[in-house]
Parts: C-alpha cells; sequence; structure tokens
C-alpha cells in the first residue's frame, strides 16, 4: 500500500458516521468494576497515561479513548499507575489488540524538573498538584511494564514525549544524545503528531489480524524495518534543505540521516540531521526518513495529513464527560481547572519559533473546528460544566490568531519547505485575514448565559498589526485587564536565531493595544514575555533587554529560562553551538554560542529581574566586568543602585524568580513563567 493510499483510507475510516457498536461508556473504565457494570469481559486496546484521566478533549488520552470508542473498540484507561511493578498494569486485564502508552499532555523531562534541572515538587496534571506521580522517562518506564505484564501484546506509543522523541535526540536532562525512544521503550510503533487519523487505521488494522510490522505505510507512524529495494536513498551528507533539485527528483525517495551512533559523537552530523529533519515536515511533499540504530533502520514516514474542519468538528463533538474521572473525587487538578472553561478552536502553527516544538508535533497547516462546533461546546460548558458564572476563560489554540489562516495557493503550500511563513518576513502568500475570527469573536459572544469571553492564548502580534480592526475588537471585548505577548528579546541577535519579529513590529502592536484601550475607556496592560540564555544570546544583549525593561517601566515576577526540550531547532543550538538555519558543511558552519554555565545562565535570569534587590551583587560585578560601570547608580537611566538595602543579599546570585518584586508605582506587573509548548 502507497501512502497516499494509506492517507486516503484512514480519512474516509475518520470521517464516515461509523455506527457505535455499543453505548458510549459515561467515562472509559479505569477498573474491572467499571468494565463489569458495562458488561465488558476485556477492553480491546487499554491506554496508559501520566496524567489523571480528565474526559475532556484538552487531554490526548481523552480525546484517543473517544475516538477509538466511536469505532466500536473497547477502550480503558490506566493513569498514573504505580510503576515499581507491572501489578497495576494487569489492573483491566490484558487488552484484545494493543497497549496504547503516552507519558501524558507534557514530556515528562519537562514535566518533573525545571530550566536548571531541579526537581519540580508539583504537577499540574495530578489530582491535589501532587508531584511524584509518574517517572522519569514516563513512556519508556510504562511500556517496560506493560511488557512485563502481558508480553505478547502489541505496545503502540503516542503523545508529546514519544513525538518528540522519534528520533536520535538530544536530551538536556542527561546532556547526552539519545536514541529513539522507539528503540529504548522497546515498543512496537510509534504513531507522531496528531495522532487521530493514524490511530484508528491501525487499530482498524490490527482487529482484522494484521501485524503492526505490517503497518509500515501509516502516515506519522515510526517502525524498524528495512528500506524497500525499489526506493532510492538520499544521504543527508549531500542534501541540503534548499536544495530544490534533490527534492524533486522522481521516483519514490527517503533521506538517510546520520545514525544515531554517528550523532551522538559528532555535533556536526547532528546539526545537519537536524537541518534535513525540519523540512520534511509539509504533509504536502514531506518524504520518508530513516536512521541507523545499532543492526537496524528506523523508518519515519511522512507526517499525517491535517484534519479538515469536519473531522475536527467530529473529535471535539465526542461525547466527552467533560470532568476528572470521579475515582478522584473532589481532588483539585490544576490543569483542568485552568481549562474547563476554555474552547480549543484550532491546532497547529506557522511560526517556527526555534525554542517551540508545537510545529514539530502539531505541524505548520492550521486545522480548525468550524463555527458550529466551536458554539455547541461553549453550551455545553454553559449547561453541564459545574462553577460556570458565564465568563469562557479562552478561545483560541496554540496561537490566539491563526484561525483559519492559510496559504492563498494550495499548491504553493503542498511545494513549500520553508520552516515558517512569517520570518523574516510575512510570506506574500499567507492570507492573513482576521474576518473569520472577529466573526466568531462576535458570535460567541452572542451564545445566551455567557457573559464575557477572554482570550488568553498568546496572540502573535505580527499577524495582528496588520488588521486594526482585529486588535479593536480584541481590547474592547476580549482582554480582561492583561493580555500575554511574546516578543522574546530586543536585540536582533538572539530575535534572529529565535525566527521572532524584531522588537519594532511590537511597538507598533503597543500603540495600537493602548489606542484601542483608550477608545474603550479600558486601563489594559500587556504581558510581555522574554527568554533567558537562548542560544545565541550574548551578556550584552541581557543588558540591553535589562535597560529596556527599566525604560518601560516593566518588573517581571518570574523569568523563563530557556529549556532544550526534545527536537527543537534552538535545542541544536544549545548541543552542537552551530546554526541550523544556514548550511551545515564540514568546517564551515555557522557558530552559535550557546549558554551552558550555570552561572553565566543565572546572570541572564538576572538582567530580566534586574529590579530585585538579590540579583544586584551579581549584576553589579558583571556590568563592571563588561566596562558598564555607568549603568550602576541612582539615576533613573541606570540600571542598578550602587548601594544594597539592609537585610538583602545573602541570595546573591541565584537570581531568583518568586520573590515579591518591588514596582515603581502604576508599573504594570507580569509574569514570565516558562511552558514547554510556547507561542
Amino acid at each position: 500500500m502507497d501512502l497516499q493510499t494509506s492517507a486516503s483510507r484512514s480519512l474516509a475510516t475518520l470521517a464516515c458516521k461509523v455506527p457505535p457498536l455499543r453505548k458510549a461508556a459515561p467515562f472509559l473504565p479505569m477498573s474491572r468494576a467499571e468494565m463489569d457494570t458495562l458488561g465488558w469481559d476485556a477492553c480491546d486496546v487499554v491506554l496508559v497515561t501520566g496524567d489523571a484521566y480528565v474526559d475532556h478533549p484538552s487531554f490526548g488520552m481523552a480525546i484517543i479513548g473517544r475516538l477509538l470508542e466511536a469505532q466500536g473498540f473497547r477502550v480503558g484507561i490506566i493513569a498514573q499507575p504505580d510503576w515499581q511493578s507491572a501489578e497495576p498494569f494487569k489492573a483491566l486485564g490484558k487488552p484484545t489488540l494493543f497497549f496504547g502508552v503516552t507519558g501524558g499532555n507534557l514530556d515528562s523531562m519537562v514535566n518533573r524538573y525545571t530550566a536548571d534541572r531541579r526537581l519540580r515538587h508539583d504537577d499540574a496534571y495530578t489530582a491535589g498538584g501532587e508531584g511524584g506521580r509518574r517517572p522519569d522517562r514516563s513512556t519508556i518506564v510504562y511500556t517496560q511494564r506493560c511488557r512485563e505484564a502481558f508480553k505478547d501484546v502489541p505496545i503502540i506509543l503516542g503523545g508529546i514525549e514519544a513525538s518528540l522523541r522519534r528520533i536520535a535526540h538530544y536530551d538536556y536532562w542527561s546532556d547526552k544524545v539519545r536514541r529513539s525512544i522507539l528503540a529504548d521503550a522497546k515498543a512496537d510503533l510509534l504513531i507522531y503528531g496528531n495522532a487521530e487519523r493514524a490511530v484508528v487505521e491501525v487499530a482498524n488494522r490490527l482487529a482484522a489480524g494484521e501485524a503492526p510490522h505490517d503497518l509500515d505505510a501509516v502516515r506519522g507512524v515510526a517502525l524498524f524495518r528495512r528500506v524497500p529495494e525499489h526506493y532510492t536513498e538520499l544521504p543527508a551528507d549531500d542534501l541540503d534543505s534548499t536544495d530544490e533539485a534533490a527534492a524533486r527528483r522522481p521516483g519514490e525517495t527517503v533521506i538517510r540521516l546520520p545514525a544515531y551512533e554517528q550523532v551522538k559523537d559528532d555535533k556536526e552530523a547532528y546539526a545537519r540531521a537536524s537541518r534535513v529533519l525540519h523540512p520534511e515536515a509539509n504533509p504536502g511533499n514531506a518524504r520518508p526518513l530513516v536512521q541507523r540504530h545499532g543492526d537496524r533502520d528506523l523508518w519515519l514516514n511522512p507526517p499525517p495529513i491535517p484534519l479538515s474542519s469536519a473531522e475536527m468538528d467530529a473529535v471535539y463533538d465526542l461525547p466527552y464527560a467533560r470532568a476528572p474521572h470521579p475515582s478522584y473525587g473532589d481532588a483539585k487538578i490544576p490543569a483542568w481547572d485552568m481549562i474547563k472553561f476554555s474552547v480549543t478552536i484550532m491546532r497547529g502553527c506557522f511560526g517556527g519559533c526555534t525554542f517551540c516544538s508545537i510545529t514539530e508535533h502539531e505541524g505548520r497547516v492550521i486545522q480548525n473546528r468550524s463555527e458550529d462546533s466551536i458554539l455547541r461546546e461553549i453550551e455545553l460548558i454553559r449547561d453541564k460544566t459545574p462553577g460556570f458564572t458565564g465568563v469562557i476563560s479562552d478561545v483560541g489554540g496554540p496561537t490566539a490568531n491563526m484561525y483559519r489562516m492559510a496559504c492563498k495557493d494550495p499548491k504553493i503550500e503542498a511545494a513549500c519547505r520553508l520552516p515558517s511563513c512569517v520570518f523574516p518576513d510575512i510570506c506574500p502568500n499567507l492570507n492573513t485575514s482576521h474576518d473569520d475570527l472577529i466573526r466568531l469573536y462576535r458570535k460567541v459572544r452572542e451564545v445566551e448565559g455567557v457573559k464575557k469571553v477572554m482570550v488568553a492564548s498568546g496572540v502573535r502580534y505580527d499577524l495582528a498589526v496588520r488588521s486594526p480592526e482585529y486588535v479593536k475588537e480584541l481590547v474592547t471585548h476580549h482582554v480582561g485587564g492583561r493580555l500575554k505577548i511574546a516578543p522574546e528579546h530586543t536585540e536582533r541577535g538572539p530575535l534572529d536565531l529565535m525566527m521572532k519579529p524584531g522588537i519594532g513590529t511590537y511597538d507598533r502592536f503597543k500603540e495600537m493595544f493602548d489606542a484601542a484601550a483608550k477608545q474603550a475607556g479600558k486601563k489594559y496592560y500587556l504581558i510581555p514575555y522574554f527568554i533567558a540564555a537562548h542560544p545565541g544570546t550574548t551578556d550584552e544583549d541581557m543588558m540591553n533587554l535589562a535597560v529596556w525593561l527599566k525604560k518601560n517601566d516593566y518588573r517581571a515576577d518570574q523569568v523563563q529560562t530557556f529549556l532544550p526540550s526534545p527536537m527543537a531547532t534552538a535545542t541544536t543550538m544549545y548541543h552542537t553551538e552551530i546554526n541550523p538555519l544556514q548550511g551545515v558543511r564540514r568546517g564551515g558552519s555557522e557558530s552559535v554560542d550557546a549558554i551552558k554555565g550555570m552561572r553565566q545562565r543565572r546572570l541572564h535570569k538576572a538582567f530580566l529581574r534586574y529590579h530585585d534587590p538579590e540579583n544586584w551583587p551579581l549584576l553589579r560585578e558583571a556590568l563592571r566586568a563588561m566596562g558598564r560601570a555607568d549603568l550602576i547608580g541612582p539615576r533613573p537611566d541606570q540600571l542598578i543602585p550602587l548601594s544594597q538595602p539592609p537585610g538583602t543579599g545573602a541570595g546573591a546570585g541565584k537570581a531568583g524568580g518568586q520573590s515579591r518584586p518591588m514596582r515603581h508605582p502604576g508599573a504594570p506587573r507580569f509574569t514570565t513563567k516558562g511552558v514547554p509548548l510556547r507561542k
């Protein structure tokens, strides 16, 4: 079966209305008692997850579980099992088809550790917010226990952790290049990206008697297999992402990435693999990738075809209970409390920010829900979610204002291999109209019982400035005092490596924002996000950012330090100190300074919190060493004072982000708390 045939078949399977073989369960069962109540003697699929089970479409295991249920499969969930033995993994008995294993909505290492590699003591995806309910590298550990429980049951990996670790990758927490998670977990298949279409095809074909190794043509699937003889291999050593001649070679081709054994020891080979990988993300032209691991070839099929609006609607219209599983009682699940009154209207992001992994998981093509589906969900929130007071907390997605934006020409979109539609400038082929989103906002506000609709997702301000009407609509009706915005830096050097617009675009948006707020008679503030210690950021860059912050009277409560998440382009910069955005050639690659030493990372954080007296000793020392002692003193244009207030300075150099900040009267307080998947 060829890839296009496979995509078409699974598209039809997902789009058609398959009558369920049984009534939808109130909740997918987590115990044998619940299975008995449903009259089940076994589950067809058991999903194992590192998150508490919340039956809501913001939680991946709920989407996959309900989707498979709609196909007629009996699906159970084992949530946050005790991983010390295999017994908890036997709780629902032996599944007839497969175990589906996911680390949860976050990579387990991002979930458990800070950017300074310190253990977190809380977990937003756990009842009571309790930390420690999942192991490090949850996907690997859970898979091992599933295999111990029932050694002959196929195991399929999915979710963020599996998706972003699908090839040999740099792991920040062990400071080494690790094998594909499929190799370490010893699972049968890995499904990356948005998995709906692939998981439906995989489940139906396994139910029809096929084996996991038969599923080698399903889009979005990774597995170990030999390269078919009729394929032509293109070595990454000879292939540059801008080589259109190679990209258009006739016949079936596969790109051979440098082997795991090579990239773990050769940073230039790692950077080359990263440079070749990312352009192969467009479903319209992506080719399979293969990477040697020992004596086996890891094969990655092209990414899944994006869901249509009808398919997105079908996914979000499934019969979710829209609540945590009753077994949690009255325990609070912070992630649920955060999103229970919010609505996802789209997926994907075409921004291509190098520090972000959204596009590596959800793709660059925006997948949109219809207005009717969104309005139906708001009515469900109004009618069925306890505690609803009439306020929708967010209408958005990975980025608030990319709804229904797409390339003007589908042929150009299918052929494009660029990593971003908005950098270094907004592509002239991109439709940046906000008209559909403005119309949606107005319809949402008209829903009976809705008093206020907020936009809490980050706004892409370089798009927003193209629509003064959108900015006015947003500020007049959908801001609750503060709006998140992400300039990330002020200096061109790091911004270019982040693939972010210049600070001048932010300034234009702020002017429009302030004017709209004044016209509406409101006193609103922007909440700007900034990153410390991003690759390619110098001490002088951070100093200039701090001066800009003080000049604009901004004082951060918390700061985000760059966290090298798996597969992100900036993570390649951090690990290799090579810029993969440029050509990667032996001895001729562009170098990038990586901020790895803890003292320099603390210094960069301290510049973002220039106002905290605990940071002043470290900043004074650094400014003097930089020849910028002129920034030390009492004048308003100077960054920090010459003297230390009594009782401060004991924690000098720690650059803490939790202390209560001192603010000038009227100065807005804003938070730049880190999140792993950013706009």
